[in-house]
C-alpha cells in the first residue's frame, strides 16, 4: 500500500523512496508488481501497466531525476543537467490513454512509459512553473517528502497532518509533559 500525501501524483511518487536521509531508505518500489500497484493506486490507471524489471529501472530512475530537480528548487540551485535531460525525455513521451465506453464511463489504461511520460510533464509544470516557489520538504526530521504548499499563508509544515503532522505535535505535547511545572 502506498501513501499519497503530497497533493500531486509527481511528488508523491518522488516519495516512492522514504527517508532518504537514512543509512537504509525505504524503497516502496521493491519490484515490478510494486510499480503497478503504485500507478492503480495514485487513480493515474485503472489497471495494471504490466511493469517489467526494465520499466522499474526507467520509473527510478525518472523518481530520482524528478527528486534532483525539486530538491534544486528547493535550495535555490541550477537545476542538474542530467536530471533535466531525463525528465524532458520521458515528458516527450506519449500520455495515457483513455478511452470512452458506450455506457459513458472512462478508463484509464496504459504502459509504464505512459504513465511515466504523465508524471515528467506534471513534474516540469511544478519544477518550471509558480508553484516551484511553493516547493517544501516536510518539517519532520525523519520525513523526505516534498509537497506543493497550498496552504493559506503557505505556512503548512508537514507533508500530511495524518502521519507527519500528528507525531510531530505528539512528540512536542510529550515533550511539554515531562518539563516540571513553573510555580
Amino acid at each position: 500500500m502506498h501513501a499519497f500525501p503530497c497533493g500531486t501524483p509527481a511528488l508523491d511518487f518522488v516519495g516512492t523512496l522514504r527517508a532518504r536521509r537514512n543509512d537504509e531508505p525505504t524503497e516502496k518500489l521493491s519490484g515490478p508488481g510494486a510499480l503497478d500497484a503504485w500507478f492503480t493506486e495514485a487513480g493515474l490507471m485503472d489497471r495494471e501497466p504490466g511493469a517489467t524489471p526494465a520499466g522499474l529501472a526507467e520509473a527510478i530512475e525518472l523518481r530520482e531525476a524528478i527528486y534532483g530537480l525539486v530538491f534544486a528548487r528547493l535550495h535555490g540551485e541550477p537545476l542538474p543537467e542530467d536530471a533535466v535531460r531525463v525528465v524532458n525525455a520521458h515528458a516527450a513521451g506519449r500520455p495515457i490513454a483513455v478511452q470512452l465506453a458506450a455506457d459513458g464511463s472512462v478508463t484509464r489504461g496504459a504502459l509504464v512509459a505512459e504513465g511515466l511520460s504523465q508524471l515528467a510533464r506534471e513534474a516540469v509544470g511544478i519544477v518550471g512553473g509558480p508553484e516551484g516557489d511553493l516547493l517544501r520538504e516536510c518539517g519532520r526530521p525523519e520525513c523526505t517528502q516534498v509537497y506543493v504548499d497550498h496552504s493559506r499563508g503557505h505556512r503548512r509544515e508537514w507533508c500530511s497532518m495524518k502521519t507527519c503532522g500528528n507525531r510531530m505535535k505528539a512528540t512536542a505535547f510529550r515533550a511539554r509533559q515531562k518539563q516540571p511545572s513553573a510555580a
